[in-house]
């Protein structure tokens, strides 16, 4: 139980993608920490077993690409095996690479848009039948500021997020009916690996962009996606929930 002595996820089943780190980890930790339980899948083994296990019986690890159709279908198998429904699934998993459009290789290119693009198609299809199933469910695809608006470094990166929402805004007319709510979240400057890995003068140049002059937490990620998966954000589908720092207005 959390702090706050609720229990907002109590009986829900969540798949949370790329959650062995970062924002994937914080939401896993905190969804858990409301009576949810988690399937944290991932590339990376190790941390994402460390996470899982940490969380006891009420979580487990799938090793997972999302830019797999087959992966997916066994991460879905595993969950129905272990929890029995799928109620919520977070599509974290993402990767970047600082490139201009003159230095993206069409290798390079595609790679981003298998993860970040084809990987939340996927997700969002291999979840359906099982929502319907249960009577409805929560999708959060996770996006970001680079979503929102263009950047001149992150060219692939870009144009993947802007598809999110774009595929976000689509599937949450077609799935309103069965019950299932899509969200996304747009996160700005995270504190998480995916930006660790950025150069120096880049992260320093957003953060002197973010309005709030700072770069954010996961747990302030992960406690907005703790509200869309709620019952308090049952109203709540098509939407942008951008957690910036005010880097987009």
């Amino acid at each position: 139980m959390n702090d706050l002595g609720e229990a907002r996820l109590a009986g829900k089943v969540a798949i949370i993608t790329g959650g062995a780190r970062g924002q994937g980890e914080a939401e896993a930790r905190l969804f858990a920490s409301h009576g949810a339980q988690v399937v944290v899948t991932d590339v990376l083994a190790e941390q994402g077993q460390a996470v899982a296990e940490s969380l006891g019986d009420q979580a487990i690890f799938v090793l997972h690409d999302v830019s797999s159709e087959a992966d997916w279908a066994d991460v879905i198998e595993h969950t129905l095996h272990r929890f029995g429904r799928v109620d919520v699934l977070i599509n974290n998993a993402a990767i970047s690479k600082p490139l201009k459009l003159e230095d993206t290789t069409t290798a390079t290119y595609r790679q981003i848009i298998d993860v970040n693009q084809v990987g939340v198609f996927l997700g969002m299809r291999a979840v359906l039948g099982p929502m319907k199933q249960a009577g409805g469910g929560v999708i959060i695809n996770v996006a970001s500021v680079a979503g929102l608006q263009g950047t001149s470094t992150l060219f692939a990166y870009t144009a993947s997020k802007w598809a999110v929402r774009g595929m976000s805004k689509s599937a949450a007319l077609e799935l309103a009916r069965y019950n299932i709510r899509v969200n996304v979240i747009n996160p700005g400057v995270i504190d998480t690996p995916i930006n660790h890995d950025n150069p120096d003068r880049m992260n320093q140049v957003l953060v002197q962009t973010t309005p709030l002059r700072r770069m954010g937490d996961p747990l302030e990620i992960a406690e907005a996606a703790l509200f869309i998966a709620s019952d308090a954000a049952r109203f709540a589908t098509g939407a942008d929930f951008t957690i910036d720092g005010g880097m987009s207005i």
